[in-house]
C-alpha cells in the first residue's frame, strides 16, 4: 500500500496573512544583512569567502529547516497565529526549486569551468575581489571591481591573440578564458528564470494569493522510502509540537509565544458558608476550573445577530518559569507525558496540588486570533486556594504582528543617475534583475549544493534567536493599532464577564457566601470597564 494524491495545503485558516508572510521569505532575493537590521534578533553569521555568501531566501530556508527539522534539535516555542509547518514547508519547496536550478548550473560549472580550470580561476579571482570590496568597501567597489574585470578580459585577449604555447596546448590556451563567459551567459539565463519564478511566489503570498508548497521528498514512494518517511515524522512532530499544551513564562517577556502580560483583574476573599448552612460543599479548584471553562466555550455564541467572538480556543496549560535570558526550553518526560502534551489526569493534578512552594502552575487559556493571524490575544484563568482564600487571577497577553519586513514586497532595482545634459537634474534607471556577480555567485554555490554544512561554512548564514518560535521571535508592538488595541480591550469584557459568572454560579452551588464579597467585587471590576477618565489613549506602555 502506498499513499495516494498529496494535495498540498493552501489555507491556515484565521492565520493565513502572517503565515504567507512568514513563508515569503523562503522566496526572497537580497542580503542578509538589511534583514537583520530590520528584524533585530536575528544574526548575521559571515563566512570564509564572500563569493559563496547565502542571499537572505537560501540562507533562511536553510536555517528554518535545519532548527526545526533537525536531528538533535532543541523544542520549540508554539507559534500560535502562525501555521509553522505550513511556513517550513515552503521553505523546503523553496530549497528544492534551488537545487533544481544548482543541478543546472553544476553541470554548465563542469563542462565551461572545471575543465578549464585556469581560466576560471582568473575570472573567480577578479570577481571574488569585487566582492570582497563590496562588503568591506563599497565606496570603491565600483571603479576597482571594474579595474579587475578589466585585466581579466586583457589577459583573455592576450591568450587569443598570442597564446604562449604552439599546438593543442595553444589552443587550449586560446579558449581556456573564453569558456568560463560561454558559461557565465548559459548561467545568466538558468539564474534569471529561477530568480523570475522565486520572485512570482514572493509577491503572491505576500498579496495574499494561493500559492501551494510542494514538497514532492515528503511523500515516500514505498514503505522502503526512509528519507521520505523521516521527513514526514519529523513534520509531523512539528504539529504535535504546535499543540503542546506545556508552556513557559520568561519574566517580563510573559509567556513565550504568546506575548506580554498587559493587563490583570483579581477577585479574592475568605471562603464563608451562606447563610443558613454549618458548612460549605467541599471542592478542588479543577472543578471550578471546569465551571469557568464551560462558560468560556460560550463566547461564540450570542442572542445577538453576528455579535459572538469567532474562533474562540479553550486551552488547559501548564506552564513552567524560565529565567527572562534564557536561551533554551525543555518539556517534562515520564508517563506523565504523551509525546508533547502532557495527559489530562496530569494537568487535573497539577491545578489541585498546592503551587506555594513552588513548581508548574496551571492556566486557563483563552484565546483569539485576529487580523488574519496578526493579533493573538490570550486571556489566562488562574484559581489559587491558600489558607482557606480563593484567589481567581485573569491576565491578558497581546501577540502583536511580525515586522513589517515580511510584508515587503520584492521590487525592481534602480539606480538614480545624474542626467547627460542637465547634469544638475537626476533621472532614475531600471537595473537588470541579475547583475553578473550574482550569476558567478550562484554558479560557484551551485556544485556545494548537496554540502550545506560545507557552503556555511565558506559563505556564512543566518541565526535565529533562542528560544526560538516561529512567531514570538519577530513580533512587533501590538500597542500601535487603534484596532488591535480595541480588540484586546474589548474582548476582556466577555472573558470577566464570564469568569465572574461562573464563579457565582459556583460558589452557590457548594453553599458559600457569594453576596458577602463576590458579588460587591464583580459590580466593581465591571464598573472599570464603564468608567470614563482622561489619558493618553494612544499611548501604552504594556509591551
Amino acid at each position: 500500500m502506498t499513499p495516494g494524491a498529496q494535495i498540498p495545503r493552501t489555507d491556515a485558516g484565521p492565520q493565513t496573512a502572517v503565515t504567507q508572510a512568514l513563508s515569503s521569505a523562503a522566496y526572497r532575493d537580497g542580503e542578509i544583512g538589511k534583514f537583520v537590521a530590520e528584524v533585530s534578533d536575528a544574526t548575521e553569521k559571515k563566512g570564509r569567502f564572500a563569493l559563496f555568501r547565502p542571499n537572505l531566501g537560501e540562507a533562511f530556508s536553510k536555517a528554518l529547516i535545519s532548527r526545526t527539522l533537525g536531528g538533535d534539535r532543541k523544542p520549540l516555542v508554539p507559534s500560535f497565529g502562525v501555521d509553522t509547518r505550513q511556513v517550513v514547508e515552503h521553505c523546503l519547496a523553496a530549497e528544492e526549486l534551488r537545487h533544481a536550478r544548482d543541478r543546472q548550473l553544476s553541470t554548465v560549472s563542469v563542462i565551461t569551468g572545471v575543465l578549464f580550470l585556469p581560466g576560471t580561476l582568473v575570472w573567480l579571482g577578479a570577481f571574488q575581489l569585487r566582492a570582497w570590496l563590496k562588503r568591506d568597501n563599497a565606496r570603491g567597489a565600483d571603479t576597482y571591481g571594474a579595474f579587475a574585470l578589466i585585466a581579466a578580459a586583457v589577459l583573455a585577449g592576450y591568450l587569443v591573440l598570442l597564446p604562449p604555447a604552439a599546438g593543442v596546448l595553444g589552443i587550449y590556451l586560446r579558449i581556456t578564458m573564453l569558456a568560463p563567459v560561454l558559461g557565465w551567459y548559459l548561467a545568466r539565463r538558468i539564474v534569471e528564470r529561477s530568480a523570475k519564478d522565486l520572485r512570482g511566489r514572493w509577491q503572491d503570498l505576500v498579496e495574499g494569493s494561493v500559492v501551494a508548497a510542494t514538497v514532492a521528498k515528503a511523500v515516500p514512494r514505498d514503505d522502503l522510502d526512509k528519507k521520505a518517511n523521516e521527513l514526514r515524522d519529523k513534520l509531523g512532530r512539528l504539529d504535535a509540537e504546535q499543540e503542546t499544551n506545556v508552556q513557559h513564562y520568561a519574566g517580563p517577556k510573559g509567556i513565550l509565544g504568546a506575548g506580554r502580560r498587559w493587563g490583570e483583574w483579581r477577585l479574592a476573599d475568605t471562603l464563608h458558608p451562606a447563610e443558613g448552612h454549618v458548612d460549605f460543599r467541599a471542592f478542588h479548584p479543577w472543578d471550578l476550573v471546569r465551571r469557568i471553562s464551560a462558560h468560556l466555550k460560550g463566547l461564540g455564541v450570542s442572542h445577538v445577530a453576528n455579535s459572538g467572538i469567532p474562533n474562540v480556543a479553550i486551552k488547559q496549560w501548564v506552564v513552567f518559569d524560565v529565567s527572562e535570558g534564557a536561551d533554551e526550553i525543555s518539556r517534562p518526560g515520564g508517563a506523565d507525558m504523551d509525546g508533547e502534551r502532557m495527559r489530562d489526569f496530569a494537568v487535573q493534578s497539577i491545578a489541585d496540588k498546592q503551587t506555594f512552594p513552588g513548581g508548574p502552575r496551571h492556566y486557563l487559556a483563552t484565546q483569539f486570533i485576529t487580523h488574519d493571524g496578526k493579533l493573538v490575544i490570550t486571556f489566562t484563568v488562574t484559581v489559587t486556594l491558600l489558607a482557606n482564600v480563593l484567589s481567581i487571577s485573569v491576565a491578558g497577553y497581546a501577540l502583536g504582528p511580525v515586522k513589517g519586513v515580511f510584508f515587503d514586497k520584492p521590487k525592481d532595482k534602480e539606480k538614480t543617475i545624474a542626467k547627460t545634459v542637465k547634469f544638475w537634474e537626476e533621472r532614475t534607471v531600471k537595473l537588470p534583475l541579475i547583475d553578473n556577480d550574482e550569476v558567478v555567485r550562484q554558479a560557484v554555490r551551485a556544485p556545494f549544493h548537496k554540502m550545506p554544512g560545507l557552503l556555511g561554512w565558506l559563505g556564512g548564514g543566518l541565526g535565529l534567536p533562542e528560544p526560538f518560535g516561529l512567531r514570538h521571535s519577530w513580533v512587533a508592538t501590538a500597542w500601535n493599532n487603534r484596532s488591535m488595541v480595541d480588540n484586546a480591550l474589548n474582548a476582556s469584557v466577555p472573558v470577566l464577564n464570564a469568569v465572574h459568572t461562573a464563579t457565582l454560579e459556583f460558589l452557590q452551588e457548594h453553599d458559600l457566601d457569594a453576596d458577602r464579597f463576590f458579588k460587591n467585587r464583580t459590580s466593581i471590576i465591571k464598573s472599570e470597564a464603564q468608567g470614563s477618565r482622561p489619558y493618553k489613549v494612544d499611548q501604552f506602555d504594556a509591551g
